[in-house]
């Protein structure tokens, strides 16, 4: 059965069961702030388990884009070493909200596998909670009494807490779960060992394919369990390894799942793909094309949902991810040149049938990749003459684990790669000294971030929260439920959940709205709004001493119409870049704020001014035309998409969505807005820039902003004018005094020049000899170009010079090392180490080459002791 078949099946057989089938949701995560990326099935439920909204059926099916490289489940350094690890996977899941429980999951999971499967049973083994003292719950005799009709007892295996008993994090639903495990092995395999014996124990073909999950509990912050008011099932069942076991295949890679993938790797890169490798150097070549074929789905599904590579957060580990991919490929496979990002037309035409992004997005996604190729490769070239410095300055055979540190953290050099490299040369990295750092680096990023929730205080049960800041900018309002956050960075914070509120929470690019709570007695401050798992959280620094008064919630109305400005600019600016460089054009994210707007977009070339102005001038004609604002607000997404309004990129959208319309403009939006175009007032490009290959960005201001930037800039031409002495012509003076500036500076060049060889003759007097050695340090009356001549200079006079000239113009303190080539030959010598050693005396550094060498720095006072230490150098 071919894959797509598979999946397919799986979404008819639970569709026959009653369950709503929907798609699966963007693997970067929204209004989730303790997810990254959506890491399970059951991610883009949370809000349904929590009780905080209501699903549009009580069963539901899915399979669900999952990505596991970071946090509690990462599983980024065993991919490509075994079958059966994936960074991105799909987890085919079915949901039960309230409705049915262990019984029908269960009995429903046997028959899809055995007789819509057609899975022989006895290669099946169940497990089911074995009870925990500890949490107080207790055996999970239900589900063990269910599989007992349904298998013999020798196939029912007891789990503990950490194999069967499933939790979303550290707080929040939880409970038992039943996992179906399946053996692959052959029958001489099985006859050696039982089967039994080797679940849940990381064997490559007796592994998990299906965890049904009990909802039963919530667990508070203080650890305890408490009975959920609804029971609930999560199921979960990998994707790639049922294929592998209905396929009949030993390894996930060898399903129609990759396989598309691997043909290709092997067809660009040469390299043969075996099954079973026969020695090291197949295993090597195996792992890379596995890494490489696994990793590209990750990337290419992760841009093609809105998350390009950056370097930080999400976007850093996109970008790991990638590079993990290049590194194998550039080692083992040989490949020096991009040839990843030729995977996405096999990903697109393998899996775009279901996954219509990867389809939609495929030009986009292969240039982001094919640029990042490049950009690494380049990086890894930096890396290897980095490292050959590091080889040259190290004595004996053992490399600083510090320095191999600063490779991998500073460069994005790989670990391995130094090691293979340092292995070549017979040498070795200190490991101990590298983890040493690695954990502090990890140290200070999980410090940065870490934060701890109390529960939530419940004074009002359920969730009736409505917004109403669409059209009010106060409210009478009551709070619901509130809890305590403590953060390494924000310190303690309250999150305050209201009954009804006008306030805007951060989403669609727009920030949260500000603003404050007033009673009869105080005034809380609301810092900041942001949405979580269908809640609206209004931060507080703190609460109110009465928190059962009745409010009145007001937005900051001057931050909320600034806010509202630029974004509808970017609604006229997306318009204006789609009618001026094209219908290619796409938003690619945003950022609206008070103070500026952010706006990427798709396009494969730097905008020219003159577009740039175009495009300035089309949406300031749509602001003077004073175009009113039509909104609809709760409409079917189908409606909208066919009235021609613009679904955005990596967003998620519900069946009744809201259009936003200005003229001709229509796009699908949550956020505020303005009433008439003419509200924005002027629209201002500030800047145009790349973000990734094939993304540009332009930032730009509307309304005071632009103002104040008009003010900026005649303030500006005021103070030219009166230093240039008010002329007539202000233009004509610039450009005379710009002629009269290079006329000076070839003048001052040419004089420089001159006092250099005239320097030449004084200093070739000074030289002295020192081991055989041709030595002279001295402080010159020079800038850093004409040190640089005079050394050049001076080390034509003949062999065996060392020579160390520093200057101090401007109070610049700079340090120039020539190093006779015979020197760096025979002697070893190396101005790049001797420039990094002796900028410490100037406090600063430098590199260069082994002959030729400079350090700037910021002490002038440190040149004498600097001048006196270059001696030792050849002593």
């Amino acid at each position: 059965m071919k894959s797509r078949d598979i999946r397919k099946q799986f979404l008819d057989f639970f569709e026959s069961k009653g369950h709503l089938i929907v798609p699966s949701a963007p693997i970067v995560t929204k209004d989730d702030p303790t997810l990254m990326f959506n890491n399970s099935g059951m991610a883009q439920f949370k809000e349904f388990f929590l009780g905080n909204a209501t699903p549009k059926s009580s069963r539901i099916a899915d399979t669900q884009k999952c990505l596991r490289v970071s946090g509690k489940h990462n599983d980024l350094e065993d991919v490509g070493f075994d079958t059966y690890h994936h960074t991105m996977f799909e987890m085919l899941g079915n949901w039960s909200f309230g409705d049915y429980f262990k019984k029908e999951a269960i009995n429903w999971a046997w028959e899809l596998l055995t007789e819509v499967y057609k899975i022989p049973k006895d290669i099946l083994y169940v497990t089911v909670f074995e009870g925990s003292k500890e949490e107080n719950v207790p055996f999970d005799q239900e589900a063990y009494d269910i599989w007992k009709a349904l298998v013999p007892e020798d196939r029912i295996l007891l789990g503990n807490k950490k194999d069967n008993f499933w939790e979303m994090g550290d707080q929040g639903p939880c409970g038992p779960c039943s996992e179906i495990h399946v053996d692959i092995r052959s029958a001489e395999e099985k006859q050696q060992v039982a089967g039994r014996e080797l679940v849940n124990n990381d064997h490559p073909q007796v592994v998990e394919i299906w965890n049904n999950v009990f909802m039963e509990f919530n667990r508070k912050a203080d650890g305890s369990l408490e009975k959920l008011p609804a029971r609930h099932v999560d199921t979960g069942m990998g994707f790639e390894r049922l294929c592998m076991v209905l396929q009949g295949t030993q390894s996930n890679y060898d399903t129609d799942v990759f396989t598309p993938l691997i043909e290709k790797i092997e067809n660009l890169t040469g390299k043969k793909y075996t099954k079973k490798a026969a020695n090291e150097e197949e295993e090597k070549t195996n792992i890379a094309i596995r890494v490489i074929a696994d990793h590209v789905r990750a990337v290419a599904f992760a841009i093609a949902d809105g998350q390009l590579p950056g370097n930080t957060g999400a976007g850093y580990v996109i970008r790991r991810i990638l590079r993990r991919a290049i590194r194998y490929g550039f080692t083992f496979l040989d490949k020096k040149e991009p040839f990843i990002n030729d995977l996405v037309a096999i990903l697109s035409a393998q899996m775009g049938e279901f996954f219509p992004e990867i389809k939609s997005q495929e030009n986009l996604v292969t240039n982001v990749i094919k640029e990042e190729e490049a950009s690494f490769l380049r990086t890894l070239d930096q890396g290897l003459q980095l490292l050959e410095n590091v080889v040259t300055e190290t004595k004996g055979k053992e490399v600083s684990g510090a320095k191999a540190f600063e490779l991998y953290d500073t460069f994005g050099f790989p670990k391995d790669l130094t090691a293979l490299i340092l292995k070549e040369k017979g040498m070795y990295y200190n490991e101990a000294e590298f983890d040493t750092e690695l954990q502090k680096q990890k140290d200070r990023s999980r410090a940065a971030g870490e934060v701890a929730t109390d529960d939530w205080n419940i004074l009002v049960e359920g969730n009736t929260e409505t917004f109403v800041g669409y059209d009010q900018l106060e409210s009478e309002v009551k709070v619901t439920r509130y809890r305590k956050v403590n953060s390494k960075k924000d310190g303690t914070l309250y999150q305050i959940v209201l009954d009804k509120t006008p306030f805007y929470p951060e989403g669609g690019g727009q920030v949260g709205d500000k603003g404050s709570l007033v009673s009869a007695n105080e005034t809380i401050e609301i810092t900041d709004t942001k949405k979580e798992n269908n809640l609206i959280l209004h931060i507080a620094k703190k609460l109110p001493e009465n928190i059962a008064s009745t409010f009145t919630a007001k937005v900051n109305a001057t931050l909320r119409a600034e806010s509202e400005s630029n974004h509808s600019a970017t609604h006229l600016l997306h318009q204006a870049l789609r009618s001026i460089l094209g219908t290619h054009v796409e938003q690619k994210g945003s950022l609206v704020s008070p103070g500026y707007l952010r706006f990427d977009f798709s396009h494969f070339s730097k905008v020219t001014d003159e577009d740039l102005k175009h495009v300035e001038n089309f949406v300031n004609a749509r602001i003077q035309e004073h175009i009113p604002l039509t909104e609809k607000r709760d409409i079917p997404f189908k409606q909208a998409v066919e009235e021609g309004a613009m679904a955005l990129f990596g967003e998620k959208y519900g069946d009744n969505v809201r259009a936003i319309k200005f003229g001709e403009s229509i796009e699908l939006c949550g956020g505020t807005h303005v009433k008439n175009t003419a509200d924005i007032w002027y629209f201002k490009i500030v800047s145009e820039s790349a973000v990734a290959a094939g993304i540009r960005r332009i930032e730009a201001i509307t309304g005071n902003a632009v103002k104040d930037y008009f003010n900026n800039q005649e303030k500006a031409l005021d103070e030219i004018k009166a230093a240039l002495k008010n002329p007539q012509d202000t233009l004509k003076a610039v450009a005379s005094l710009q002629d009269e500036n290079t006329k000076l500076k070839k003048q001052l060049e040419a004089l420089l020049k001159d006092k250099a060889k005239n320097l030449k003759g004084e200093l070739a007097n000074e030289i002295e000899e020192i081991n055989g050695i041709k030595f002279i340090a001295k402080q010159v009356d020079l800038d850093a170009n004409g040190a640089k001549d005079l050394a050049y200079e001076l080390g034509t006079i003949g062999n065996n010079l060392f020579i160390l000239l520093a200057t101090a113009a401007d109070d610049k303190p700079m340090l120039t090392c020539y190093i006779s080539k015979e020197l760096v030959a025979e002697k070893g010598l190396n101005a790049g180490q001797v420039v990094r050693e002796l900028g410490k005396y100037i406090q600063g550094g430098g590199g260069g080459q082994p002959f030729f060498a400079t350090a700037g720095g910021k002490n002038p006072n440190g040149i004498t002791d600097a001048l006196n230490a270059a001696k030792d150098f050849i002593k």
